[in-house]
């Protein structure tokens, strides 16, 4: 059993990436923190496997290097990314199509800059007149597309969420945009990025997930997703993060737990994923959540599509993207082999395998029947549901003491993970007045002003908008 030296003045129950980063910001405000994980190590959802010197992915989300909590957040100094090459890789009409924004975006100059880039994406001259342009339509279209990614790169997001609220898939239709490269192009980019193949998320979510691609780069962490929490974990002061120690009942001051005792603090975060806060915190929401299932293969000799996240915009088969991520990031696999990581977003088919394996010789042009298949993960409850109305500030004071973070409450990505983490603590400190330690035998620390809130994902919440736990 713990002895009663471990009491802290917040108990931090669940050591995902947003637990992890909001004990980093309490810690550095003079508040002394233990972080609870019933799991056997940190991480959560944010998981890699090790098998035969590859580096595989259980979910494996895109990232963005526009995701200002990526530099916000302390203890991911040491974070690197590696970026996929700019923009996304279209397979349609039988052809690639390479799309997206070049690295200068902003203003009218960027609008003109992006217009140009698509109108000169390469056409197949058997395709009739008017369907030049593949998936993306003819250099018009093109061109419209690329103004209107030039101007989600440029808006605040205050504005992006003042617009009307409905679900993705009806607001892309109702944008103006032309038909081809809503569906050759938006569609599929916005399922991959939200992990929503049928768009039934929030346009502002939707928008904020645009509004980074634009303005940013896809990319992964060197490593596997599991180098987040490993950096946040190591960050922390030894003994802060205790695994294996399952909590079952929480309160403002008191956590309790299966086989450790009882923990007395002064606030009580609970960080796990949603439906495991529902059990701890009666009354909370447990929103509809995406499956995602990753299939990894190998192969001696990748395919030709370099560093490129794939994507189907003729939508014939079961991968939403695909991509030679050892070309992406050469520390996944081992010397001379490729890994090819592929993406299926909703109900799997029958024998996964043996579709995505056709459905890939058709993205990538070879035959994948000499792929090794290193593993198939298929995660039931992956991302949390963004459906309208969504409010990416859902409170995360609750009331006086206890407080909860994760992507179910912001938006379901690791930005939104990492800047719930930020607003907790914020509010945590606010609350406690950082006024130190209740252990008293700690050292006095300097107590630093908490950090203003990140606002990618929003504004700030104050303290006056904190409200009493929801039912809804």
């Amino acid at each position: 059993m713990l002895e009663p030296a471990y009491q802290a003045d917040v108990v931090v129950v669940g050591a995902g990436v947003a637990g992890l980063s909001a004990a980093h910001r309490l810690i550095s405000a003079g508040v002394t923190t233990a972080v609870l994980e019933a799991a056997p190590c940190p991480g959560g959802r944010m998981s890699t496997d090790k098998v035969d010197g590859f580096r595989l992915d259980r979910v494996g989300q895109l990232l963005s290097t526009a995701y200002p909590e990526l530099r916000l957040t302390p203890g991911l100094n040491a974070l690197v990314l590696r970026p996929f090459a700019p923009g996304v890789l279209l397979h349609g009409d039988g052809r690639h199509h390479r799309v997206g924004p070049p690295a200068n975006t902003r203003g009218a100059r960027g609008a003109l800059n992006v217009a140009r880039a698509l109108a000169s994406a390469p056409r197949s001259p058997s395709l009739p007149r008017g369907r030049s342009g593949g998936p993306l339509g003819a250099a018009v279209d093109q061109a419209r597309l690329g103004a209107a990614l030039a101007r989600f790169a440029g808006l605040p997001v205050e504005r992006l969420l003042a617009r009307p609220e409905s679900a993705a898939g009806p607001a892309l239709a109702s944008r103006g945009l032309p038909t081809r490269a809503v569906e050759g192009f938006l569609r599929p980019l916005l399922a991959a990025l939200l992990c929503d193949p049928e768009l039934t998320t929030s346009s502002r979510c939707a928008d904020l997930a645009l509004r980074s691609f634009a303005s940013g780069r896809l990319c992964l962490p060197e490593g596997g997703a599991e180098t987040l929490p490993e950096l946040l974990t190591r960050a922390l002061p030894a003994g802060t993060v205790r695994t294996g120690v399952r909590v079952t009942s929480v309160a403002t001051n008191t956590v309790t737990t299966a086989e450790h005792g009882t923990f007395r603090c002064r606030a009580v975060l609970v960080a796990t994923d949603a439906r495991a806060a529902a059990e701890l915190l009666p009354g909370l929401r447990v929103p509809r959540f995406h499956p995602v299932t990753v299939v990894h293969h190998t192969t001696d000799e990748a395919p030709d599509t370099g560093a490129s996240l794939l994507l189907d915009a003729d939508r014939g088969g079961p991968v939403a993207h695909t991509a030679v991520v050892s070309r992406v990031d050469p520390s996944r696999a081992p010397a001379g082999r490729a890994l090819v990581t592929s993406t299926v977003l909703g109900t799997p088919p029958p024998d996964v395998d043996t579709a995505v394996r056709a459905h890939l010789a058709r993205l990538y042009g070879t035959s994948t029947s000499r792929w090794e298949t290193l593993a198939v993960h298929h995660t039931a409850e992956a991302v949390p549901s963004m459906r309208p109305p969504h409010d990416p500030r859902r409170p995360v004071r609750l009331l006086a003491g206890l407080y909860v973070c994760g992507d179910h409450r912001d938006t379901s990505s690791v930005q939104g993970a990492l800047h719930s983490g930020h607003r907790a603590s914020a509010a945590i400190i606010r609350d406690l007045g950082a006024s130190g330690s209740l252990n008293r035998a700690d050292p006095p620390r300097a107590t630093p002003q908490p950090e203003p809130l990140a606002t990618a994902q929003g504004p700030t919440e104050s303290a006056e908008s904190a409200e009493p736990a929801e039912a809804a």
